[in-house]
């Protein structure tokens, strides 16, 4: 590369670990900075303390040059020509995102800056953000002239997030003056100008040389709404499809059918119209509640919203209902749930609807033993292993001698279940699918009752004669 620029990235989460090692990935130098200790010891010895695609084999290959991991944040921001700011903004009581951990790291910056520094929001916040860490840096006594301040939001999946970092959709920069914009312009020439796909090493994705990353450049403040107005969107997207997934269950449709109609429109699209138990995760209920919280602080009603986070809320009392009626009681019943994980392909249960669906069946005298491939470890600490939970090392043993097996995350791993061994592990043969991983008619015809989202159920008959499709 032949503009390298010096970053200091501050947070080793997921957003920032996943940010310093694409840096370093596109030959920047990098260095990304965390207050705890242990974690910083962990890094530099090859730890990877997520699970993340692509993510371990990038730290193997950058962490002897291009990525190096510090404690000090006076001598990395010195030694930085741009700070990203990546720690968390946790939700508050009322909603609103609590951006202490920023004001903090601004504050701990402030004593750190003798020359010209871009500082630059990655951490998702609310409107405005950028005008506060000013007044921040102001009240240190920070000449004016020693900084700019971006927003450049981040837009990344957990499990695809190094692939969505080095092949974006979109670049957003919201700066307030050119020198600033410039800083970030190359930062990511790499990617939009398409060197970095012509590199034999480079992680594949949409993008390449010919149709490169594209980046849009705006104000500050409008970057910040982009960020919270695409989580908003796509969290709304999810909500529409289980609201009309409910409304097709009562007139004997399909909701997959009706998803790929809709989705067939150029102008929707078919991503996120997956019917299931709602979103989760660290990103969509924290920056529906934040978005919601802006709003009403500018005087604005943006009820949809509320009706966004109520559907969502919705849909894992409705699931719940289904392995009631399918039991008809749950004390005393033993069920198999496949899935901790809030999706797919991350070790992430934070909102994790298969984690609250776990707890309303212990609440209702269920004994659950649940299995999943990365998040059993993190589901420990929030749920223990008791007379009631147990965690099991993979999907027949979680199965075994089971009234029923509930499939809650779409790990690939169980859409490509061995339907006869599960068959002879069970003690009944119902399975409740809330990702829709299975075709009904299938189910029915290797002998399961099976209950999806969205479509009629099939049932069978005690005899194992298939009473066909019902409501």
């Amino acid at each position: 590369m032949t503009n390298p620029v010096s970053i200091c990235v501050i947070g080793s989460g997921y957003v920032g670990l996943v940010a310093a090692v694409c840096f370093a990935e596109m030959g920047h130098s990098v260095v990304c900075v965390d207050n705890d200790e242990a974690r910083v010891k962990t890094l530099r010895e090859g730890g990877v303390p997520i699970f993340e695609n692509f993510l371990p084999e990038l730290l193997a290959k950058h962490r002897a040059g291009g990525v190096r991991f510090s404690a000090d944040l006076a001598d990395s921001v010195q030694s930085s020509e741009a700070i990203f700011i990546a720690v968390g903004t946790p939700q508050g009581e009322s909603g609103a995102a609590d951006l202490s951990f920023v004001e903090a790291v601004v504050s701990a910056i402030a004593q750190s800056i003798t020359e010209y520094k871009v500082i630059v929001e990655k951490s998702t916040v609310p409107v405005y953000t950028n005008e506060w860490i000013r007044r921040v840096l102001h009240r240190h006594g920070v000449d004016p002239q020693c900084f700019d301040v971006v927003s450049n939001p981040e837009f990344l999946r957990e499990g695809t997030a190094v692939v969505d970092f080095l092949h974006p959709d979109r670049i957003v920069v919201g700066a307030g003056s050119e020198r600033a914009a410039e800083v970030l312009r190359r930062i990511y020439e790499p990617l939009t100008g398409g060197a970095y796909y012509d590199r034999e090493d480079a992680v594949q994705g949409a993008c390449n040389a010919q149709r490169p990353a594209r980046l849009l450049v705006t104000s500050a403040q409008s970057a910040e709404l982009i960020k919270h107005a695409s989580n908003a969107f796509l969290a709304l997207k999810i909500s529409f499809i289980n609201a009309v997934a409910n409304l097709a269950e009562t007139v004997d449709a399909d909701i997959e059918d009706i998803a790929a109609g809709i989705g067939m429109d150029s102008r929707i699209g078919s991503k996120f119209l997956r019917a299931g138990l709602g979103y989760g995760g660290s990103c969509f209920p924290k920056d529906v509640a934040a978005f919601r919280w802006v709003a009403q602080q500018r005087g604005v009603d943006f009820q949809l919203l509320d009706e966004i986070r109520k559907i969502n809320e919705a849909q894992k009392q409705i699931f719940f209902n289904k392995v009631l009626s399918a039991l008809w009681t749950l004390r005393g019943k033993r069920l198999a749930a496949l899935g901790l994980a809030f999706k797919s392909d991350t070790d992430d249960i934070r909102d994790s609807p298969a984690i609250d669906v776990i707890r309303k069946l212990l609440d209702a005298g269920a004994t659950v033993t649940a299995y999943d491939p990365a998040a059993i470890e993190r589901a420990r600490q929030v749920l223990p292993p008791s007379e009631k939970l147990r965690y099991a090392r993979g999907v027949y043993e979680a199965a075994e001698d089971a009234d029923a097996v509930l499939i809650l995350t779409d790990w690939k791993e169980f859409a490509a279940i061995d339907l006869a061994r599960l068959q002879r592990a069970v003690r009944f043969p119902i399975v409740i699918d809330g990702r829709n991983l299975y075709k009904p008619r299938e189910m029915l015809d290797r002998g399961f009752t099976y209950i999806s989202v969205g479509r009629p159920a099939s049932y069978q008959a005690q005899q194992g004669k298939p009473w066909g499709v019902v409501l």
